[in-house]
């Protein structure tokens, strides 16, 4: 098992949200690694910090990175 968690930070109808939750789903999947994601519509508090920036990639509860997966940078965190 991993000692990693990743969490993708979403929101509804955001196409690069559902593009990031593909590649973060594959990725994790290669390395076994447990992730989930959360719509920050549902949350004020995410909302208000990540609501302009989503998708937003969390790596053991830590900003990774937003917009886009960097695949390589993420497998290394990873790793």
């Amino acid at each position: 098992m991993s000692a990693h968690a990743v969490r993708v930070l979403s929101r509804q109808g955001c196409h690069l949200c559902d593009v990031a939750a593909e590649e973060v789903a594959r990725i994790c999947a290669e390395l076994s690694v447990p992730w989930d994601t959360v719509d920050v519509d549902t949350d004020p508090e995410l909302r208000a910090e990540y609501g302009d920036r989503v998708p937003v990639i969390l790596v053991d509860g830590r900003e990774h990175g937003f917009w886009r997966v960097e695949e390589e940078r993420l497998r290394a965190a990873l790793s």
